[in-house]
């Protein structure tokens, strides 16, 4: 009596297909949930760095009483002559024995739209950051409402 012994080599074309429908359906799934994983990365990294901006510019007035007339004011090496006072958005002399500076090592810019981030020193409006970039988020809030 003969023995026959089959060797079954590679897989039959029904199991190659039920493999491919099984990684698309897994593709179609995960896929849209990274499309847009860039603009919310950038998103956070905005709101990231409009707080350590805001918490300098309080710490710099808190220090020196007035508010920085610049953005570039916080990183700088030594003090300012002059910042904004807080209510009549007027130049005001700062005391060097008051600055404890640099406030920040650099002044990042809107990772959103690339450009400065936006500073007011009008009265009233003295020491506010926001957003340059137009448009909205994912949730549909506004850039420069931040």
């Amino acid at each position: 009596m003969s023995h026959r012994v089959s060797l079954r080599r590679g897989f039959t074309l029904v199991e190659l297909l039920i493999v491919i429908v099984i990684l698309a359906v897994l593709a179609a799934i995960a896929i849209p949930r990274f499309m847009n994983s860039g603009t919310r990365s950038k998103t956070a990294s905005l709101r990231s760095d409009l707080k350590l901006v805001r918490n300098a510019i309080q710490t710099f007035s808190n220090d020196t009483g007035t508010f920085p007339a610049t953005l570039d004011d916080l990183a700088g090496s030594a003090a300012p002559a002059n910042g904004v006072d807080g209510t009549s958005g007027a130049s005001k002399a700062i005391k060097t024995a008051d600055w404890h500076g640099p406030y920040m090592t650099a002044i990042p810019t809107d990772p959103v739209s690339g450009n400065a981030l936006t500073y007011s020193i009008t009265a009233g409006t003295v020491g506010k950051v926001s957003s340059s970039a137009s448009g909205n988020d994912d949730d549909g809030t506004a850039y420069s409402s931040y």
